[in-house]
């Protein structure tokens, strides 16, 4: 069996974890997949509010523009897609999926799956990774609720478990009952990791924390994940 390895990289967020790089409000992930005897991809998961920030953070870590393969944006937020510009004067034809790019959940590429759009009045997607461990989510600002958009995911595959769950999960404004039942549901969903960052909140980290200990990731510009 092949082995893949995913490569989950913050380059753009309002929390720090790389104390040189960046920070600004918003979210932009890059996400490298990889297999053995087989061509990977990098795609780029939103872009943040700031070119300069993003292109500066993604020199800084040794990553090069040019080998993203595609764009994903969840929503058309600004604190999402105002990078994107500086992306495409180094990479003019790079392909951009947004939610109207598609009707519903769809395959993108192999292993690579989009929810589709969702909510009413914010339309957002969210992407999927298939990985050896479980499903990756990772999540815009999660504007048609973080465990609506995971139920959604469980029903789209619902003999596949959910390794991690990555970015906005929009509960800044949440209290501590809110977000304690939206624990519990993560929990009773068997979302095995969390890496909230962006608009999450610092009470959403500090409770999920709390309850998921080492489970839980620290997310924040800079921070690289690792999944084979």
């Amino acid at each position: 069996m092949k082995k893949t390895k995913i490569i989950l990289t913050t380059v753009y967020n309002n929390y720090q974890y790389h104390p040189q790089l960046k920070t600004g409000w918003g979210f932009s992930c890059l996400v490298n997949q990889s297999s053995e005897g087989k061509g990977g991809f990098n795609i780029l998961f939103d872009t943040g509010a700031d070119s300069e920030a993003l292109l500066f953070n993604m020199k800084k870590m040794t990553l090069n523009p040019k080998n993203i393969d595609f764009v994903f944006i969840s929503h058309l937020h600004e604190d999402h897609t105002c990078g994107l510009s500086g992306i495409l004067e180094i990479k003019p034809n790079l392909r951009v999926y947004k939610p109207e790019s598609f009707s519903g959940p769809s395959q993108i590429v192999d292993g690579v799956w989009t929810t589709g759009p969702l909510g009413r009045e914010i339309v957002e997607q969210s992407l999927i990774i298939s990985s050896e461990k479980g499903l990756v989510v990772i999540t815009g600002c999660a504007h048609p609720g973080v465990v609506n958009i995971v139920k959604k995911i469980k029903k789209i595959f619902p003999q596949e478990s959910i390794y991690l769950v990555l970015g906005g999960f929009h509960l800044g404004g949440a209290l501590d009952y809110e977000l304690k039942s939206i624990i519990a549901d993560f929990r009773k969903l068997g979302i095995q990791k969390v890496a909230p960052c962006h608009c999450s909140g610092d009470i959403c980290r500090e409770l999920f924390k709390e309850e998921y200990k080492k489970n839980f990731i620290e997310n924040g510009v800079g921070k690289i994940i690792e999944i084979k």
